[in-house]
């Protein structure tokens, strides 16, 4: 095997998925604590005393203590090269996520084991699924007081549509929470609690050891092996296949705070994942052995570090390896470019790189050029990468800056904001842009918004709330036909004629009602939920 072919078939790519509050970032920094990449865990609501969780860059995520952006992060540990996107779990960010998953290869699905299965677990969940991504589940908080474990199970193949195998098994919960039973060796894994440390003291013992009545109680210890006699009978068998497909979740239990299960889940998770997933471009294929480079931007993020007031592109490297000096095509601009300033990120710390390989997740300076979903390739070998879908926003509101003579900055601040896709911004075909019309998936981002305008463009908002909750895409089978105007069109009250900053036409609506009403009365009219590219 090549040095090339061993530095792809060394990557893991997956990104860590939750209901918010269910321990994701405590999880992701946990990873890094055991990869060596940082020397202290953060706890996530940064107090005085305490440091921020490294995954949480953002100001406003410090002070609420959630993570709105998707974070990036790199490491390695035994062997393994690990590109972690710890996304945000907040209902409000919902659509970031979203676009994050198309960049991983599997999941981790993070579920609070005294609240199961959450909407938000639903959402991304079903995402996952479409993608026919691995996911792999890690039942948290073991150290508080939990719902059974069966229960839990049943919840998550009922909620989710998907069969679980229980990797490990715990033994107790909250203060008497002793360890897990692992089901592969057959053996118990007995923790002592180490919080800050590199681990958890884990010893290995056998389930019919004398000494592991003494260690765990007798009450406990009888209690094990009916559980053990149980689930080996009543469980579905471990299939590899189906795991590798999404239809089977290996469920692990543990708690991220204490470590206690952390080590034993990632050294089980890096076993059962693989190296880096092909990806399509229409009818092709392309592998990720495949020599050529190739690359897909996934996420933009302006003014990470505000002093520069930059903008970073994330790439998705699919295929081949990276070579800071050699030119790649970018397909949508149709020319060729050198990437500038390529760099792998810690959350908000970078580092300069030469190179990456298929799997990696690289940042590289964006004058501008670069659109979400844009595909970069070798110049000897074009094509483009299917698009990644546009989620239909939920809530709209029209906004001006208070300020007239700001209008430049807030147009500049509002167009670079939706191109990082936070936001999708729609005007009234045929007039200006005085005023915008903002849609957004969760409410919370109107309130980042506001934020980013203020903090970043020194522009105050004013903000009025519109009665939209549906957005559909309005399908032109003829490219060259002319762009529909609002009187080409029966529309009822509640329902108006968008475009948004790429030309495209689109119908706001205030219910479902309206929906079907538009589609009955003007015939020939084809409507889509999602932008772009459908699953």
């Amino acid at each position: 095997m090549s040095q090339y072919e061993a530095e792809i078939k060394r990557r893991r790519t997956f990104a860590i998925i939750s209901h918010p509050d269910a321990g994701k970032t405590t999880l992701t920094e946990k990873f890094l604590l055991y990869g060596g990449a940082i020397a202290q865990a953060g706890q996530v609501k940064g107090k005085k005393n305490t440091r921020a969780a490294t995954s949480d860059w953002m100001e406003i995520e410090k002070q609420r203590g959630i993570s709105v952006t998707s974070s990036v992060m790199q490491f390695q540990y035994e062997g393994f090269c690990i590109n972690i996107l710890d996304t945000p779990g907040h209902q409000d960010f919902s659509e970031d996520t979203y676009r994050t998953l198309m960049a991983a290869d599997s999941a981790v699905m993070v579920i609070d084991a005294a609240k199961g299965v959450e909407a938000q677990t639903r959402k991304l969940f079903k995402v996952c699924a479409m993608r026919d991504i691995p996911i792999f589940t890690f039942v948290n908080k073991m150290d508080r007081e939990t719902r059974d474990p069966f229960e839990l199970c049943e919840e998550l193949e009922k909620e989710l549509g998907i069969d679980t195998y229980a990797m490990n098994w715990p033994i107790g919960c909250g203060k008497e929470f002793k360890g897990v039973y692992d089901r592969q060796n057959r053996k118990v894994i007995h923790f002592t609690s180490n919080t800050n440390a590199k681990a958890a003291t884990a010893t290995q013992i056998e389930v019919d050891d004398p000494a592991l009545a003494e260690l765990i109680g007798q009450t406990k210890h009888s209690q094990l092996v009916d559980e053990i006699e149980l689930l080996d009978g009543a469980s579905c068998d471990f299939d590899m296949e189906r795991v590798r497909h999404g239809k089977l979740s290996p469920v692990f239990f543990g708690s991220a705070l204490t470590n206690f299960g952390v080590e034993p889940f990632l050294e089980e998770f890096l076993r059962m994942t693989t190296a880096p997933l092909p990806r399509k471009a229409g009818d092709t294929v392309i592998d990720c052995f495949d020599e050529d480079f190739s690359a897909f931007v996934f996420k933009i993020q302006a003014n990470m570090n505000k002093a520069h007031r930059d903008r970073i592109a994330f790439m998705r490297v699919v295929s081949g390896r990276f070579d800071a000096e050699k030119e790649v095509y970018h397909m949508q601009g149709s020319k060729k470019l050198r990437l500038s300033r390529p760099q792998q990120l810690m959350a908000a710390e970078r580092e300069i790189i030469e190179e990456a390989y298929a799997g990696d997740i690289i940042g590289v300076f964006d004058p501008g050029i670069f659109s979400i979903g844009d595909t970069l390739c070798a110049p000897s070998k074009k094509f483009t990468f299917d698009p990644i879908p546009t989620f239909a926003p939920e809530h709209f509101q029209r906004i001006r800056s208070i300020d007239t003579m700001k209008r430049k900055q807030f147009l500049k601040g509002v167009e670079q904001i939706a191109q990082e896709g936070a936001i999708q911004i729609f005007k009234t075909p045929y007039t200006g842009m005085e005023e915008v019309i903002v849609g957004v998936v969760g409410t919370l981002q109107f309130d980042v918004l506001e934020y980013r305008l203020r903090s970043e463009y020194n522009v105050e908002l004013y903000k009025e709330g519109l009665p939209y909750e549906y957005l559909r895409w309005v399908v032109r089978e003829d490219e060259n036909a002319e762009p529909l105007k609002e009187e080409d069109l029966l529309l009822p009250n509640d329902a108006k004629l968008v475009e948004d900053y790429k030309g495209n036409q689109l119908i706001l609506f205030a219910s479902q009602w309206s929906i079907q009403w538009v589609t009955e009365r003007n015939k020939g009219l084809v409507l889509a939920e999602f932008g772009g590219a459908k699953f």
